[in-house]
């Protein structure tokens, strides 16, 4: 049994969202939790947050024991990019992409 919960079109780039979440995965959610709160990346608390839904997830919906979950997979997926446009020199115009991030975290009992 699993449960999981995603976070869509947040705005940070999945690049840097990935160098957190490669730290929680197959973690008890104990340590997860622990290990976000004292990470000083800008995803670490956005990623907690994630984190703290698939458990109660979890909880509420499965009726599982939040004891023995542990992170059975978590991972970040492209989003949409926003197009934003910087002037620059003759007319001419630079294109800024503002990258967004798809967080899963799928939460397990641990046998």
């Amino acid at each position: 049994m699993e449960s999981k919960a995603i976070a869509r079109t947040v705005r940070i780039t999945p690049r840097k969202a990935r160098l957190v979440i490669d730290l929680i995965r197959g973690v008890d959610v104990k340590e997860a939790q622990a290990i976000l709160q004292y990470t000083p990346r800008a995803a670490s608390p956005i990623i907690l947050k994630v984190l703290n839904s698939a458990i109660a997830n979890a909880d509420h919906n499965y009726s599982m024991d939040t004891n023995k979950l542990y992170v059975k997979d978590a991972y970040v997926n492209e989003g949409v990019r926003m197009k934003r446009m910087l002037p620059r020199a003759k007319g001419q115009g630079d294109i800024i992409q503002k990258r967004t991030s798809h967080i899963t975290v799928v939460v397990a009992e641990r046998n």
